[in-house]
């Protein structure tokens, strides 16, 4: 996988793992269907080991940034955000 291909997949798949959280989460607080865990749990558990293989495999990956995507839910979106920032330090040329 290059740097262009995970730079566009890796933002998807937190903001899914995320989203699909968020979506566990209300279900569990309010009215906790079942067909919707039954759909969100997968999708979340998925988008989560996603996540964490395209940051492991990422050129510009930190033991911090690495740590920081094995947080459920968050660590992706984290990781990605650490991830920028060490574009934006980095020499041009």
């Amino acid at each position: 996988m290059n740097a262009t291909h995970s730079g566009r997949l890796l933002p998807t798949a937190a903001g899914i793992e995320l989203g699909s959280l968020v979506v566990l989460l209300v279900n569990l607080a309010t009215v906790h269907l079942a067909s919707i865990s039954t759909l969100a749990g997968p999708v979340h558990g998925c988008a989560y080991l996603f996540t964490l293989v395209a940051v492991a495999r990422d050129p510009r990956r930190t033991p911090l940034t690495t740590g920081l995507a094995l947080l459920p839910g968050i660590g992706g979106v984290l990781a990605l955000r650490g991830l920028t920032r060490s574009d934006a330090g980095a020499p041009v040329g």
